[in-house]
């Protein structure tokens, strides 16, 4: 396939060899306009917003990845292929699992836990892992003791249902600490097209405490969790 694709509609080099990946294109507007010098915008089929600029020299992309890893798994697919991008670094929001995990805490995706069939159209011969790029980690977890930030690195679970009638939690007890949607489908594209990526999320709601945060908080307030992603683009 040659560019652009059928989803996103920039040109071959209009990408730094870095994405951003909220999944609100509302999100990656923030990052751009709060963050990025000289941001462009070089993306808006269906409205899923991609903007190319600096970062204290560095040139950085963010693009929205949408919900779910059907969508996350079309636009990073894309990128990693088709468009040369290097490291792919996943900042969303996620909900704890653990009742030690507060509201706007960060936690990192060393590994992905799935109840999805993502890995099916792979035809390996048993199960595989999804982690996250070791490259990726070990930048995030030195950006983050230099800028004082704290972070708990560990596993996360990556479900393809929502509302799954407290089904998650049952993950608790072999130490997952959170629940999102986008992960494992990255994990495992990056690892197909031998490409690096990362997943850093902030914690939005805690299951099991019932502590939420609101979806404009979630869209302007999560600015730690930008910044370490950006330090290490």
């Amino acid at each position: 396939m040659s560019v652009p694709t059928p989803h996103i509609s920039a040109n071959i080099d209009d990408f730094a060899q870095t994405v951003l990946m909220p999944g609100d294109p509302l999100r990656a507007k923030f990052i751009a306009e709060t963050y990025l010098e000289n941001a462009v915008l070089v993306n808006n089929v269906r409205g899923v917003q991609g903007y190319t600029g600096f970062y204290k020299g560095k040139r950085v992309s963010v693009m929205a990845s949408g919900m779910g890893m059907p969508s996350i798994g079309i636009y990073s697919y894309e990128l990693f292929n088709f468009y040369n991008v290097k490291n792919i670094i996943r900042i969303g929001s996620a909900g704890a699992i653990q009742k030690d995990i507060p509201l706007r805490s960060i936690v990192i995706g060393m590994g992905s836990c799935t109840n999805s069939n993502y890995a099916s159209q792979y035809e390996l011969p048993g199960t595989f892992a999804p982690i996250a790029s070791y490259e990726l980690l070990k930048k995030a977890t030195d950006a983050a003791e230099k800028l004082n930030i704290p972070v708990t690195v560990g596993n996360l679970y990556c479900s393809d249902v929502f509302y799954d009638g407290g089904a998650s939690v049952k993950f608790a007890d072999m130490g997952v600490l959170a629940v999102e949607m986008e992960s494992t489908a990255l994990y495992l594209n990056a690892a197909k097209a031998k490409k690096n990526a990362l997943c850093i999320c902030t914690i939005s709601d805690n299951i099991v405490t019932g502590e939420s945060c609101s979806s404009e908080e979630r869209q302007k307030t999560f600015t730690q969790m930008m910044e370490l992603a950006l330090e290490i683009a």
